[in-house]
């Protein structure tokens, strides 16, 4: 069995490096998930329940989920109609990409990670955010980190289970 596509950070390693590395640990394995889909199975709806959780729906909810979290919460960077939701739109908006490269989603998603990261290694973990949170109660940087890292390894879930019903593979590494 070969490494995951990031490898996972020392075990004696400050809780920032933790924290990141575990994250674009997870993130990695992503793009890993994704490799050899053809277009029509990145986009093919195999739980007909859940018409949205496809491979591309995923990787685009996860792209927006690193933008919402970081940029728009953390960073407090305000909405101006970049985002795929509106007031009176569907909830999961970000997830209806039918028309959208399986390449191009991926790119997106590497890309808002990359911002996310930068914008980490800027502040301190206990910074809270600067936009909209729930409840009065904001969430430090340390807070995201740790709900990313949840948030995209639940996914992960949903594209190992996807992607064996797609082609029977399994397993996350490359």
């Amino acid at each position: 069995m070969t490494a995951v596509a990031t490898k996972r950070p020392a075990g004696d390693a400050d809780e920032r490096t933790q924290l990141v590395g575990w994250l674009d640990v997870q993130r990695s394995i992503v793009r890993v998930k994704c490799e050899g889909l053809s277009e029509a199975d990145a986009h093919r709806k195999v739980l007909p329940t859940s018409p949205l959780m496809t491979v591309a729906g995923l990787v685009a909810h996860l792209r927006w989920n690193e933008y919402s979290w970081f940029q728009l919460n953390l960073a407090g960077v305000p909405d101006t109609g970049q985002t795929p939701w509106t007031d009176d739109g569907h909830v999961d908006a970000e997830m209806f990409v039918d028309d959208v490269p399986l390449a191009q989603l991926l790119d997106e998603y590497d890309e808002e990670c990359a911002r996310s990261n930068a914008l980490v290694a800027t502040l301190p973990l206990d910074a809270l955010e600067q936009g909209t949170y729930r409840d009065d109660n904001p969430g430090s940087t340390r807070f995201i980190l740790c709900h990313l890292i949840e948030e995209t390894a639940r996914h992960l879930g949903h594209l190992d289970i996807i992607r064996e019903l797609l082609d029977g593979r399994t397993g996350y590494t490359k």
